[in-house]
């Protein structure tokens, strides 16, 4: 068939262009997207569950297009292992989700503080850091405000510790404008000031890692802002990157872009940090509701990284009020819908 220049412009735009490392697909079309959008000014720190966040996310590239968190894994092969990967972790367990990484949008010039860090101080970058008054902390507000056991709790509670010092407590900085991530563990505001047990900063406009064998605020040394599902994606219909996923059991091992593992267990058919799982290409996704069908191509497109140990099979969103509750929809895939890919040979990390 003879193609028209329209149409042949229009391939140009859709079709995802193979770079020069087998494996590496640049979508095109995630690339003229950004390019057309205008990150609008502001001077403010913005929740992430505000319109005024959604228009500037839109707008923020997040790491190069050759990025591992970027490319598409579709054509990857699978893991010879892959069965009994899946088989140990349970095959008929169900996708759930963690409405859980908020993050909050600092302006440029947004006044940079010290934070002391405790416990990782030794893996972790040095300050001072971007943090708001307004720096969010894991599962605020969704998480607290449909569970009636912490309904109660004010933002500033949650900032301080309530209901117990002892979760996560993941806090997210991103500076859109010089494309800078901040990341911590246990995050937690003090009489003192801020204070935390680890720190690790992100360059979102380039592919350059976590040190080797060092950890970041997620067990995996991984960033988690780039891997979470957000409400601007899911009202686009689109998500273009690979998930955070968590597992209960892991094995002592990573792999790329992994840096870091955090378990002792050295059985092969456990996943490693970093381990990449990708919903079955045969997968039915016609029956979901709009905002999981977007979660589902992604995972069949972009697939899920192990990133820290926790529920098996439980992906990240944003406890973002504006998303309805997704638990019944995702538990009707199982954990035998993935299969494990692994990168084909010749594959490159890009510099």
């Amino acid at each position: 068939m003879r193609m028209t220049p329209v149409l042949l412009l229009v391939l140009a735009h859709t079709v995802a262009v193979a770079a020069d490392s087998p494996g590496v697909a640049i979508d095109q079309t995630r690339l003229a997207r950004l390019k057309a959008a205008t990150m609008p000014k502001f001077d403010r720190p913005l929740q992430f569950d505000t319109p005024e966040a959604d228009a500037v996310l839109a707008a923020l590239e997040v790491f190069p297009p050759d990025n591992p968190w970027n490319i598409p894994v579709d054509a990857w092969p699978v893991a010879p292992n892959s069965k009994a990967m899946i088989a140990l972790i349970g095959g008929a367990k169900p996708l759930r989700y963690n409405p859980d990484m908020g993050f909050v949008l600092v302006p440029p010039d947004q006044k940079r503080i010290d934070v002391r860090i405790n416990a990782y101080a030794g893996e972790s970058d040095k300050g001072p850091y971007p943090v708001p008054d307004s720096a969010v902390i894991e599962g605020w507000p969704a998480c607290f405000k449909r569970d009636p056991a912490t309904r109660a709790l004010t933002f500033e509670d949650v900032q301080r510790g309530k209901p117990t010092l002892d979760a996560d407590r993941h806090g997210i900085v991103v500076d859109p404008v010089n494309r800078m991530l901040y990341e911590f563990y246990r995050l937690t505001k003090t009489d003192q000031g801020w204070v935390a047990e680890q720190a690790s900063i992100f360059n979102l406009a380039s592919n350059q890692q976590r040190p080797d064998g060092w950890t970041s605020s997620d067990a995996a040394g991984l960033p988690i802002f780039p891997s979470v599902v957000r409400y601007d994606e899911l009202k686009r219909g689109k998500i273009e990157h690979a998930l955070r996923a968590t597992f209960k059991n892991t094995r002592r091992a990573y792999v790329y872009p992994a840096t870091h593992y955090a378990s002792r267990k050295t059985d092969p058919n456990l996943p490693r940090m970093g381990e990449r799982f990708r919903l079955r290409k045969d997968f039915d996704t016609s029956k979901f509701s709009p905002e999981v069908k977007t979660i589902l191509e992604a995972l069949k497109r972009y697939g899920m990284m192990n990133a820290d140990n926790g529920i098996d099979w439980a992906v990240s969103v944003v406890p973002d009020e504006r998303i309805p509750v997704l638990h019944d929809e995702l538990r009707k895939v199982k954990g035998a819908d993935f299969e494990v890919v692994i990168a084909p040979p010749g594959y490159k990390q890009p510099k």
